[in-house]
């Protein structure tokens, strides 16, 4: 989630350079029943962030949500926010995620409001203007300014607890349920999320041990993922173990990423499988015919597991509330066949 080309292919996809755009349909605040009780014992609330404490007093009703994953931690708890932003980037015309609109459907709400996203900059007058009682932008790039304008107008704003855009997955989830009064209701959505993914490890132990990098050719620069990223973290628990080149080729640039120049690609050419992303057909073609992918032998094997399309790419990157589930069984075949390719 960061701000350029550079930063989209590092797995910045939803705040990589986004058009502006107008807002959609507005949206009533919703909230599930079961856990009504929950939040309003709950309050006052106080939340710290890298910027301060928030003070929430009572169960907000009209959340914004900025940044990523947070508008599926508050639908993930039976919340509509008000207003979310523009995802050019995995979102259909109206900037909306696909697992976004399912879950609209399913509570039966409408589109919330759509808000201008260029990836650096939040609109801090579109946000007063939906009159919120509470920002929640946990993953996100928010600044001391802006953060400042939204609380001198009287809004409470729960920002990201140590730096912009690294807030773990699973702490956006749980920070979300703390804002809303719903800890409990949090802690039941990372549960069965966990036991989903507990679920695809035992249908395939064929996944235990192997070993995997994920790479990302593209934009004339050949990325590989660091233990440290969410996507990579994930496909462990589904029992891979990333493969000991990987930590040998950091250079340090990143906490979840590095570079590697040509000369090093070969580095990856015992591991098990390759995990590889793609905007689409087309880019994935350009890799597995690249000078780059020649250097791979799992290229050409069948060993490689593609993440293709950039909603799928979206869903794991890094994963949400909504989005890990909603991609999971495609990404577990594509795991599965490059495993049985690698016949190991």
């Amino acid at each position: 989630m960061r701000r350029n080309r550079l930063m989209l292919a590092a797995a910045a996809v939803v705040a990589a350079t986004l058009a502006l755009a107008g807002c959609a349909g507005s949206a009533s605040p919703s909230s599930s029943s079961s856990s009504s009780s929950e939040a309003a014992a709950g309050f006052p609330v106080k939340i710290e962030d890298a910027f301060g404490t928030t003070t929430i007093d009572k169960a907000p009703e009209r959340v914004v949500a900025w940044g990523y994953g947070s508008a599926d931690a508050l639908l993930a708890l039976g919340t509509v926010p008000v207003a979310i932003p523009k995802q050019t980037y995995g979102g259909d015309k109206d900037g909306v995620l696909p697992w976004i609109k399912l879950k609209l459907k399913e509570l039966g709400a409408a589109t919330p409001a759509v808000l201008p996203n260029d990836g650096t900059t939040m609109p801090v007058q579109q946000i007063i203007a939906q009159n919120p009682d509470l920002v929640l932008a946990p993953y996100s790039g928010i600044t001391k300014k802006e953060r400042d304008q939204l609380t001198a107008v009287g809004i409470p704003v729960v920002a990201y607890p140590d730096k912009p855009w690294s807030t773990p997955w699973q702490d956006v989830i749980t920070i979300t349920g703390k804002a809303l009064g719903k800890p409990a209701a949090a802690a039941a959505v990372l549960a069965k999320i966990d036991a989903q993914i507990a679920a695809a490890a035992a249908a395939h132990p064929e996944f235990r041990g192997k070993t995997v990098a994920q790479v990302w050719d593209t934009a004339g620069t050949f990325y590989v993922y660091l233990p440290a990223d969410a996507r990579v973290q994930f496909t462990e628990q589904l029992g891979f173990t990333t493969d000991p080149a990987v930590k040998t080729l950091d250079s340090g640039e990143s906490t979840f990423y590095t570079t590697v120049s040509p000369e090093k690609i070969d580095a990856l050419a015992k591991a098990d499988i390759i995990v590889t992303y793609a905007d689409d057909e087309a880019q994935l073609k350009a890799f597995t015919g690249s000078s780059d992918a020649k250097l791979l032998p799992q290229v050409s094997t069948g060993a490689l597991a593609a993440v293709v399309g950039q909603a799928r790419v979206t869903a794991v990157s890094p994963p949400t509330a909504l989005s890990l589930t909603w991609g999971l069984n495609d990404y577990v075949k594509q795991l599965a066949a490059a495993v049985a390719a690698a016949g190991k």
